[in-house]
């Protein structure tokens, strides 16, 4: 040792500086090197099967299955007991952004959220606004993705937790985190949060996958952090987050429709982003397939499925914002347009209303009726004017 520090007190000024910065450099690759190993040697488990990076929050809630379910969910009608209300009742909906590159596949979550709006991101390329309140367990759910613009105007119909990693912010009609802002969002972007409550998990597959694939937190973490910020069921301002929020209609349930088959075809270019829907008359039920496969949350291993499936038709354009490839979009959120509603084996053809921002989204038959939906988890997909659906 005193050797060492006799050569380093040898050195000129210059040399001392060098070794200094070699040492830091050094240092500070074996820290995030053994940071990874930490985080991500449970990925795989000792089986090959997959399990989560992180430990998750024991914030759950688990009803008693000999309670009479009394109560309906807000956002999806599922009946639930009171207790649960109870639970639910002292926080507002959470959405969260989840991708649908072909490569992030398959996501977790997904089949635990109330509702799930999907959209062109860009490209082609879809994604899904999740949103969550009645759910009770503690969700992993990801890979999280950026905000866009029409997202927002969906989101304001709820007032809800905005959970997403970053956005599009060039300036114009496309810049969703200037919107944020100008919107009053309660909004959770994992660049003012980070780690514990977002991470990376780069083995999420069980391989190597790319870092805009690997970003996950959980539902119980995400209102854990909207609690601390003031975002309970009532804001700081005193008002509840269901002041101005409509319900839709709920229905008991008619299943046995003929019509079993349902393709959604959001841009003709990207058949791997082509949604087969197909009726199973036992659950009264669409089974979910994405390019060709079955659609699977990684959680549960369990096949996507929904009890209504809405499709509105839209107008969609390019935002002329200056952005590399012209790639960001925008959609006429607001005003009427077509729209196909599916339920039961069956399809009614009617329309969407929407008349301002934050208003709540109506659907209506032919007749100009609101349509009442079944009981469970209610998809909403926006495709473009003149997109290819076929029933």
């Amino acid at each position: 040792m005193n050797k060492i520090t006799d050569l380093f007190q040898s050195l000129t000024n210059l040399q001392k500086m060098l070794v200094l910065i070699i040492l830091g450099v050094v240092l500070y690759g074996a820290s995030a090197s053994l940071s990874y190993s930490l985080f991500s040697q449970n990925a795989v488990g000792p089986s090959g099967s997959l399990t989560t990076s992180l430990p998750t929050p024991s914030n759950a809630f688990d009803e008693d299955p000999n309670e009479p379910k009394t109560e309906s969910c807000p956002l999806n009608g599922t009946m639930k007991t009171k207790k649960a209300k109870d639970f639910w009742s002292k926080r507002r909906p959470l959405a969260v952004m989840v991708e649908n590159h072909t490569e992030s596949r398959p996501q977790s979550g997904l089949s635990s959220a109330d509702i799930i709006y999907e959209a062109v991101a860009e490209g082609g390329i879809t994604r899904f606004m999740a949103l969550y309140y009645c759910n009770l367990s503690d969700v992993q759910v990801g890979p999280v993705r950026s905000a866009r613009t029409y997202y927002l105007d969906w989101l304001g119909e709820y007032d809800a937790l905005y959970a997403h990693v970053g956005g599009a912010n060039t300036p114009g009609p496309a810049d969703a985190l200037s919107q944020i802002i100008k919107y009053g969002v309660k909004d959770l972007n994992q660049f003012s949060i980070g780690f514990p409550v977002f991470w990376r998990d780069y083995q999420r597959l069980g391989r190597s996958v790319a870092t805009e694939h690997t970003m996950y937190s959980t539902t119980a973490k995400l209102w854990e952090i909207g609690a601390k910020r003031g975002w309970t069921a009532t804001d700081s301002a005193g008002i509840k987050w269901d002041s101005k929020f409509t319900p839709w209609k709920f229905k008991e349930e008619k299943g046995g429709g003929s019509t079993t088959k349902l393709v959604v075809n959001f841009w003709q270019s990207q058949p791997g982003y082509e949604v087969n829907w197909t009726y199973d008359s036992a659950s009264n039920t669409y089974q979910r397939k994405n390019g060709g496969s079955n659609y699977i949350d990684l959680n549960n291993k369990a096949q996507l499925t929904a009890k209504n499936i809405v499709i509105q038709f839209q107008r969609e354009s390019n935002a002329n914002d200056g952005y590399p490839g012209n790639v960001h979009l925008l959609y006429g959120t607001t005003g009427s347009g077509k729209a196909l509603i599916f339920q039961d084996g069956n399809v009614i053809e009617g329309k969407w209303i929407k008349v301002s921002r934050t208003a709540r989204s109506k659907y209506v038959n032919a007749s100009g009726k609101e349509i009442e939906f079944n009981r469970g988890q209610i998809w909403i997909q926006t495709v473009p004017e003149g997109s290819k659906v076929s029933y």
